[in-house]
């Protein structure tokens, strides 16, 4: 087994490492080529988390709430390995992912905004552990709807989005 097919196994955190220079590296998905890590939202209602990459492999969970936020941390032939807001994962088949950006809110009374700036009116605010979709990202801002509402909310406020992430078009599988 080369160290490609073990890093597809075992999850893209363990082969991220460094460069000489300390720099970190980012890798990409062996059978999509996308990066390692990135997000995903769950597409279907219930989706089997299993232990391993394949049937045979006991499931552990089930996801269940559509438009959740996944960040891909591996991939193994027709499945993701997941993670969760809370650390929770397992491999999912990525018939059941989507490519549409989504991100949950990370804290209490969120202000959405306007414009991308907090002197601008305040549109709505939202709790913690709502799911929001998410149009772009720029400046530390992402352009979210929910609900009929829609304006932009500071990125860190949000699971979902890296704070370097530029929301590129990704296909989720």
């Amino acid at each position: 087994m080369n160290r490609r097919q073990l890093c597809a196994i075992l999850g893209a955190f363990i082969c991220i490492g460094t460069t000489p220079s300390g720099a970190a590296q980012q890798s990409v998905g062996p059978v999509t080529n996308l990066p390692i890590p990135r997000f995903v939202s769950l597409k279907a209602s219930n989706a089997n988390v299993r232990r391993g990459p394949s049937l045979n492999h006991r499931v552990d969970w089930v996801f269940q709430h559509q438009g959740m936020p996944l960040i891909v941390t591996g991939e193994y032939g027709h499945w993701r390995q997941v993670r969760d807001r809370d650390g929770l994962g397992g491999w999912v088949h990525y018939a059941m992912l989507s490519g549409v950006r989504t991100a949950i809110v990370d804290v209490n009374g969120a202000e959405i905004h306007a414009r991308p700036a907090t002197d601008t009116p305040i549109r709505a605010t939202a709790e913690n552990g709502v799911i929001l979709r998410v149009d772009e990202c720029e400046g530390g801002w992402c352009q979210v709807s929910a609900d009929g509402h829609k304006g932009w909310m500071q990125q860190g406020q949000l699971w979902g989005v890296l704070l370097s992430d530029a929301l590129p078009e990704q296909v989720a599988n």
